[in-house]
Order: structure tokens, then C-alpha cells, then sequence
């Protein structure tokens, strides 16, 4: 299979269709090599729109949504990311090229386990992958300029919003089936939040996600 070929089709025609415009983010989805993160047995579905499933209920987000979340988060040089659900590893690898450093938050055993080795072969160095709950975020190393959530959670707990700088912003997968809202929110200044619907779409609920009788921004 020709990879790059395929990986120029995803870009071309999965993702700059959708308003993904930032020349940084297509040119990223270029450069991170998809295919290497995958399970084997999805290696030639890596660069589709197929949802590809992780185990354990798990699936990679979409190429069109990856490159929204990128596209909407703008991440910066300096910036310190958490990431709640490492998933495979590949998400964390993108952030990792362009910020300084990423922890990455995994409550599966052998999805830590897949997402380190991936990081690990394909010399991504920038980035630790932890096993832990990670619904409420992971304070001991806040505050974060980016914080990402892969998966869906019905509703937004304050305690994440806590854990960004000023300046700071976190990108979630907010609600509940059959449509979640992409949500970006923005830290303008201490304790005060500025919050964006950007898309609708649908992911897994991220495993102890808060419910909705939790406090919620």
C-alpha cells in the first residue's frame, strides 16, 4: 500500500473539506505518520474515515476530527499539555511536535502499554503516557496551557477548567448521544472561562466521566 499516497488523499480529501484550513495542521497530519499508530490488523485502514476500534471500547478519533481539534487548539511552542486518554499514542504525537511536552492520561492498562510503545518507536521523546483516572483531570502537574479530552463526557466538571493557565485551553467532547458538541474553552483570566460550540459530532464517553448531578461549567 502506498502510504504516502494515502496519507495525501486523507489530508486533501477528508480534512481540508471540513475547514481545515491552518497550513500548520495540514502540514502536521503530513508529517505524523498515522499508519505506525494503529493496531496491525487496521494498518491499511489507518488513513480512512473508518472508526478504528482500540479495544476496550476505545476508537481513534476520526482524521476530520483530529484535525479540527488541532485547527481549533493552535498549539504553541512552549505550551504544557495534558491529555486525557492516550488512546494509541497517535494524538499525543501530533501535540508532541509542535509543544513542549505531553502527559497523556490512560485508564487502560494495555492502551498505556500500546500508546508508550508506539511514542517510544517512533522516537517521540516529549511525551509520558501515565496510567490513572484522568475524568477529573491530573492536578499534581497543573496548571496546563493545553488540555485535550479524546473522550465524551456529559457534562464539563469545573476541576478541569481549574487545571489551565491563564490564557490556557481545553478542547472536550461535551453531552451525550446521539450528538456531542466539540466545545473549546478558553482561561481569559483567573476563574473566568470563555466557552465556543464549534461542531457536532459523536465519540466513546470517557470511562468515570462525570455525571450530570456534578457541578459543570
Amino acid at each position: 500500500m502506498n502510504f504516502e499516497r494515502a496519507r495525501f488523499n486523507m489530508v486533501e480529501q477528508q480534512v481540508r473539506p471540513w475547514d481545515v484550513l491552518d497550513f500548520d495542521v495540514l502540514d502536521l497530519l503530513m508529517e505524523v505518520r498515522r499508519e505506525e499508530y494503529v493496531p496491525p490488523a487496521y494498518k491499511a485502514l489507518a488513513l480512512s474515515e473508518a472508526e478504528i476500534p482500540l479495544g476496550h471500547g476505545a476508537t481513534m478519533l476520526k482524521p476530520v476530527i483530529e484535525g479540527k481539534v488541532l485547527q481549533a487548539l493552535k498549539p504553541r511552542r512552549n505550551d504544557q499539555v495534558l491529555e486525557i486518554g492516550a488512546g494509541s499514542g497517535y494524538f499525543a504525537a501530533l501535540l508532541a511536535a509542535r509543544v513542549e511536552w505531553v502527559r497523556s492520561i490512560e485508564i487502560e492498562p494495555d492502551l498505556v502499554r500500546f500508546a508508550t510503545e508506539n511514542l517510544k518507536r517512533n522516537g517521540v521523546e516529549n511525551v509520558v503516557v501515565e496510567e490513572g483516572d484522568g475524568a477529573l483531570g491530573w492536578p499534581n502537574k497543573a496548571p496546563y496551557d493545553l488540555i485535550v479530552v479524546s473522550g465524551g463526557l456529559p457534562v464539563l466538571p469545573h476541576a478541569l477548567l481549574e487545571q489551565l493557565r491563564v490564557g490556557g485551553r481545553l478542547f472536550a467532547f461535551v453531552g451525550d448521544a446521539p450528538l456531542m458538541s466539540a466545545r473549546l474553552v478558553t482561561c481569559t483570566d483567573a476563574g473566568e472561562y470563555r466557552s465556543e460550540d464549534l461542531f457536532e459530532t459523536l465519540v466513546p464517553q470517557l470511562k468515570n466521566a462525570p455525571q450530570r448531578d456534578s457541578f459543570e461549567f
